[in-house]
């Protein structure tokens, strides 16, 4: 066959992409398992830091996730654990960001007039700028933050108690996770109003 053919062309080029496309669907199959085992470990450890739990390794994380409970209240999963004598409840929320949605689970001690922990998820913002949200230090100042009535605020120079620095730079993401954090405090209050 003339290798200057269209036909040897268009043959070789199947028979290339034949070859990878099988490749790429046996190494698929080969690691289903393991990518869902890491998806799960993955959204533990957002859940146990978010809830303030230390841990090193992955076999740690799925220990303490068993003392986790898991409740279904309007369609919604919360976690349920205790720490230190409080019950902590946590669940995942999300909203709009500046360039996508922003994945976080929040985590609120019983009675929610204090969230016990911040954890980003997943995001889209801009690195160095808003992709800041992942940094403990961000996220540290949610830990055991005191909530007013009408929730917390993301301020460029913190004055009170239920105020958390904003990222310079970075307002739109910032507002964003305000607007998120104060969501989920409305959800987790009218979820357990009656208990």
């Amino acid at each position: 066959m003339n290798k200057q053919s269209l036909l040897y062309t268009v043959i070789f080029t199947f028979a290339i992409c034949f070859v990878f496309v099988f490749i790429l669907a046996a190494v698929n199959e080969a690691t289903i398992e393991r990518v869902e085992q890491n998806r799960i470990v993955a959204q533990q450890r957002a859940i146990l830091s978010a809830m303030g739990f230390s841990f090193e390794t992955d076999d740690e994380i799925l220990s303490l996730f068993d003392d986790v409970e898991t409740t279904e209240v309007d369609g919604r999963t919360y976690y349920e654990t205790t720490r230190d004598g409080r019950r902590i409840l946590a669940s995942e929320f999300s909203g709009q960001g500046l360039w996508g949605t922003i994945r976080s689970v929040v985590a609120m001690e019983e009675g929610f007039e204090k969230i016990a922990g911040l954890e980003i998820i997943e995001h889209n913002e801009t690195p160095g700028l808003g992709g800041r949200v992942t940094e403990r230090e961000f996220r540290a100042q949610f830990l055991d933050l005191p909530v007013r009535e009408d929730g917390i605020s993301v301020v460029s120079n913190p004055t009170g108690e239920s105020e958390v620095e904003a990222i310079t730079g970075a307002t739109q993401t910032s507002n964003s996770v305000e607007r998120i954090v104060n969501s989920a405090i409305e959800i987790f209050r009218r979820s357990f109003a009656d208990a």
